[in-house]
């Protein structure tokens, strides 16, 4: 059995995913990463994907968050919200600088797993996926900087400025049309890989799901106004609804292992630092009971070595 990773965006909420990995590895004394052959991952799970891809462990991933995403999100949240209105709400800088920390000048080529990071060219309201070279028709993207992947996955509207690729592509975060990546996953797995149903498992792990608070919206014939926030908590649980629908229906549901803990609405935030300790508790907890099931599913055997093509070229 193939077996593949697939991990949600939700900005600081990426510290959830990070803490339910890093505690498996502690349970299991190995790195989640040697366990997959696929690993796929939108915005801040884009970016804990190319981490795992590129060998590092949850733990290290989990202090990533830890210790910069207080500098990543940092000032007034008022002067924010305000600054918001007709610019971005926070600086590339900072995270730049920290993904340059970690990531350094390592190229998507340098992955020693399989891994797919979506994003959305602006240009031409195309999906825009970077891939490692693991099919003969991806002979470029592996030349692509994890740093500027990392940033072109995770630059969401409003809040990150947009990323312009090496070739001058405005790319913007990938969760516009792929938040929950497992849809993605499947289809890489069919259509790319030739994975066929029943040959391959997913772990999908999301970062906390709040009940819908379209209330109004369900009573009044309401303008623009109300949806001009609501419409994007509608569609983002949608298109989660839809991914994840997709994967079981091509998949099998058997093969769909999903983990995603409800929470009381407006629990946690896309930049909310203060909550990151219970972030990391939840993750570690929803671990702790989640490894009895997956255990044997995903982590009893190593994945095979990857091999990519650009070898080849």
């Amino acid at each position: 059995m193939y077996k593949i990773l697939a991990i949600d965006g939700g900005g600081i909420k990426g510290v959830f995913p990070a803490a339910f990995l890093a505690s498996i590895e502690e349970d299991i004394g190995d790195k989640v990463s040697n366990y997959f052959d696929l690993i796929v991952g939108t915005s801040t799970g884009g970016i804990i994907a190319l981490a795992l891809g590129l060998g590092m462990s949850s733990k290290e991933i989990l202090s990533f968050y830890e210790q910069s995403g207080p500098k990543i999100f940092k000032g007034n949240r008022f002067f924010r919200v305000l600054r918001q209105i007709g610019f971005s709400k926070y600086s590339q800088k900072p995270l730049r600088e920290a993904l340059c920390l970690y990531f350094k000048d390592k190229q998507l080529g340098d992955c020693q797993t399989r891994v797919v990071v979506p994003s959305l060219n602006l240009e031409t309201g195309e999906v825009h996926v970077f891939k490692t070279a693991h099919h003969e028709r991806f002979k470029r993207d592996y030349k692509e900087k994890v740093v500027d992947v990392a940033l072109s996955t995770s630059a969401a509207p409003t809040f990150f400025p947009t990323q312009r690729s090496s070739v001058g592509t405005p790319l913007v975060d990938g969760g516009l049309w792929a938040n929950n990546p497992v849809g993605t996953a499947v289809v890489e797995a069919l259509g790319i890989l030739n994975w066929n149903p029943g040959e391959f498992d997913v772990l999908s792990i999301g970062c906390t799901a709040e009940p819908m608070s379209i209330k109004w919206g369900r009573k009044f014939p309401l303008g623009m106004g109300y949806w001009a926030k609501k419409s994007v908590e509608a569609f983002m649980k949608a298109q989660s609804s839809q991914s994840l629908g997709t994967a079981k229906l091509l998949a099998g549901h058997s093969h769909i292992y999903r983990f995603d803990p409800s929470v009381e609405a407006k629990r946690f935030s896309l930049d909310g630092i203060n909550e990151i300790q219970s972030l990391r508790g939840l993750g570690i907890s929803e671990a702790r009971k989640a490894l009895p099931v997956i255990e044997s599913i995903f982590f009893k055997s190593i994945a095979a070595p990857f091999e990519p093509f650009y070898k080849l070229y």
